[in-house]
């Protein structure tokens, strides 16, 4: 697989968005050709050869059963979704909307400021721990990840990390894109939802979302094989 470059990412961003989001509701990026569907993913994701040392829980108490996967050209994994309000505050992300609510993500935008969930298609990663490490396979802040959900495939990225233990969480907007309720507090789906990170292909600056879906789905098309 050749990997993406940080100027292909910046020239699609430049093509595509402006890399400060207008105001108002964020809208959706669509890919301009025929998409890499979400059955032609699954179908690449459907053995697991494990590169985690451990596995996962999907929630605080429930069993850990959940390995991270890897290919040559990805990681996955195949869990749940919580919601991840946390980040820069706005009217569905904030200390009443969430009481476990963070002002803080892990990754920042170029500007400084912690990303937006409400805003921002992200995903969080666990913490580096003896169980898995996802900066040993290609996998940092900003990298392009497909989600998929039923027939739905959006394109995220790397934006936050969660708990050495729990794996399954992705921001207000993924999971408004994928259909998903998106309260944090009750939100949220309990299984179902695929997380394919592709190794080494990263969006700079972070929030540019159409360099996301540009970048994700040339290296979906790789990834399943389509010229």
């Amino acid at each position: 697989m050749r990997v993406q470059s940080l100027t292909l990412a910046a020239a699609s961003a430049a093509l595509l968005a402006p890399t400060t989001p207008p105001a108002g509701p964020p809208q959706p990026v669509a890919w301009r050709g025929n998409p890499v569907s979400a059955a032609d993913l699954l179908a690449k994701v459907r053995n697991c050869a494990p590169v985690s040392r451990g596995r996962y829980r999907s929630d605080s108490g429930a069993p850990a059963n959940i390995p991270v996967c890897g290919t040559r050209d990805a990681v996955f994994w195949k869990a749940d979704m919580d919601i991840d309000c946390d980040g820069r505050p706005g009217p569905r992300c904030n200390r009443r909307t969430d009481p476990h609510f963070s002002d803080s993500t892990a990754y920042a935008q170029s500007d400084g400021r912690p990303l937006s969930a409400e805003r921002l298609p992200f995903i969080v990663v666990p913490a580096p721990s003896r169980i898995w490490d996802y900066r040993e396979h290609g996998v940092s802040g900003g990298s392009v990840v497909a989600v998929v959900h039923r027939n739905r495939v959006q394109y995220a990225v790397v934006g936050d990390t969660g708990p050495q233990d729990i794996i399954g969480e992705a921001s207000y907007a993924t999971a408004k894109a994928l259909g998903i309720r998106t309260d944090p507090q009750g939100g949220g789906t309990p299984s179902g939802v695929t997380y394919i990170v592709f190794k080494d292909a990263r969006v700079s600056p972070i929030e540019d979302h159409a360099a996301a879906v540009t970048t994700g789905e040339q290296m979906a098309r790789e990834f399943v094989g389509t010229p």
